[in-house]
């Protein structure tokens, strides 16, 4: 199977940074695009970045110009750098990839366990 481990949530002032990291590990066959996604209370789950293993980015408009989605594919790693931060951006952000396990031909998604993003006013 394939697990993703993400890292690097907190506490931030409203204007403040963090960056995210997520890492794919286990018995990987391929991982393809890999993304970002965040679910406020009461709120469903959004697409914040993706970005497939050629490096071609898609942002949602909350994240345009504030956000930047890369990878290392070497490593199966995926990172959210988030600047300039709104406490409306107060989520969990949970890192997604769709792939699939050695010995598979079925690709699918998997899901991070999600961390915590606070921004304060």
């Amino acid at each position: 199977q394939v697990q993703l481990v993400e890292s690097g949530g907190g506490l931030v002032q409203a204007g403040g940074s963090l960056r995210l990291s997520c890492a794919a590990s286990g018995r990987i066959g391929s991982i393809n695009a890999m993304g970002w996604y965040r679910q406020a209370p009461g709120k469903q789950r959004e697409l914040v970045a993706t970005i497939t293993t050629g490096g071609i980015t898609n942002y949602a408009d909350s994240a345009k110009g504030r956000f930047t989605i890369s990878r290392d594919n070497a490593k199966n790693t995926v990172y959210l750098q988030m600047n300039s931060l709104k406490p409306e951006d107060t989520a969990v952000y949970y890192c997604n990839a769709y792939g699939r396990p050695l010995g598979s031909i079925i690709n699918r998604d998997y899901w991070g366990q999600g961390t915590q993003v606070t921004v304060s006013s």
